[in-house]
């Protein structure tokens, strides 16, 4: 988890494919805590063929079953055939868009937000109103397990929000 913060949470990505990931991600954290989703994040990887939406948006009836059989991953029909979902939506965003980077990062206006200085974890929001706008326009667009609060983490996983805590070497002043 250590390593997981310093070198990777809240740093901006802007790479379609780590970006898909993430979203894949926080839809199966749903419920459960980040450590285990980490835990599990290689066996992800490899039962969602790296992560590559085109792949994944094409699985057959025989690769969902695969998937609900793998003990690696989280089992759970409907976060499995929400990512499939999420792939095919995925795809046609970057049609839309060129690509997934240019779509999600507008929500913010292609900048970090940093909200207000929090001292403890319990001070942190849970959701914001871009996470709200962005989830209300993922699931308009038929994503599953894209809620205002996973949008949320999603958002702070992959730096769209800075939601360091104040006394962290990573916290910048607001």
């Amino acid at each position: 988890m250590t390593a997981y913060h310093d070198h990777e949470w809240g740093k901006p990505i802007h790479d379609d494919r780590r970006l898909f990931e993430y979203l894949v991600l926080d839809g199966f954290q749903a419920g459960l805590s980040w450590r285990t989703i980490l835990h599990k994040r290689e066996a992800f990887r490899e039962a969602f063929d790296g992560f590559d939406p085109a792949r994944v948006a094409g699985y057959s009836a025989a690769e969902r079953r695969r998937l609900l059989a793998d003990a690696g991953i989280v089992r759970n029909r409907q976060k499995i055939e929400a990512a499939i979902r999420n792939a095919k939506g995925f795809l046609e965003i970057q049609k839309e868009f060129g690509s997934f980077d240019r779509y999600v990062w507008r929500f913010t206006r292609r900048k970090t937000l940093r909200p207000r200085a929090a001292r403890r974890w319990e001070d942190l929001p849970t959701t914001c109103p871009e996470a709200e706008a962005l989830s209300a326009d993922l699931r308009q667009r038929g994503f599953g397990f894209v809620g205002p609060t996973i949008i949320y983490a999603f958002m702070q996983a992959v730096g769209m929000v800075d939601d360091h805590l104040v006394g962290c070497f990573r916290y910048r002043r607001r």
